[in-house]
């Protein structure tokens, strides 16, 4: 099945997890299409609000955001205060006005990382986007062109250290897999998850 709107109203009967928030995590490797699934996504919540995580991060701190996400944005929402982050500009290299996120039903974070150890405790749930590392970057170097490929090339060695010490797959709820008419939901590896809450059998 890959009905969106059934699984968004799945979404918004999870238990809060940061607050009044239920924070759901879109993981996985760069030029997965993290950031298509969670608009779509977000579209089939009625405008849910989604935090790209390049907003975080910088050039010198590709995977350094912890302490921001957590001062900017986790703690305010456990609070249910609305979070407010100042989002990265990557050809201005500093960060930009502050932008609000406030204390929405569903909110989407996206990201490499996003499910990442420091983030799991706040989150009510995390869907991995499946795909081979090597494909996922070699899609993301087409689509940002020659130009970007030092980037890339630094790019990939982080992210690979990345998931090496601290990784995100072995933890997901639901594993997304993009099909030609949209995207199947299959349970995640995660044991202790309550997958069961997000796709139903029929479904893995």
């Amino acid at each position: 099945m890959n009905d969106l709107a059934d699984h968004a109203r799945r979404l918004r009967a999870l238990p809060p997890s940061c607050g009044p928030v239920r924070l759901v995590a879109v993981d996985g490797h760069a030029g997965s299409g993290k950031s298509t699934f969670a608009g779509r996504l977000a579209a089939a919540l009625g405008g849910a609000p989604v935090l790209h995580l390049d907003d975080l991060a910088t050039h010198e701190e590709l995977f350094d955001w912890t302490a921001r996400l957590r001062a900017q944005v986790l703690d305010p929402l456990s609070r249910g205060e609305p979070a407010r982050y100042a989002p990265y500009d990557w050809t201005a290299r500093r960060f930009g006005p502050p932008r609000t996120l406030g204390p929405a039903p569903v909110t989407l974070i996206e990201g490499v990382g996003a499910g990442r150890a420091a983030v799991r405790p706040f989150l009510a749930g995390l869907l991995w986007m499946e795909g081979d590392s090597e494909a996922s970057w070699e899609r993301g170097r087409l689509r940002d062109g020659p130009g970007l490929t030092e980037f890339w090339d630094g790019w990939t060695a982080a992210e690979r250290r990345h998931f090496a010490d601290d990784p995100s797959a072995p933890f997901a709820d639901v594993v997304v897999r993009q099909i030609p008419t949209g995207y199947t939901w299959l349970e995640g590896p995660h044991p202790t998850a309550g997958a069961s809450r997000i796709i139903t059998d029929s479904e893995a």
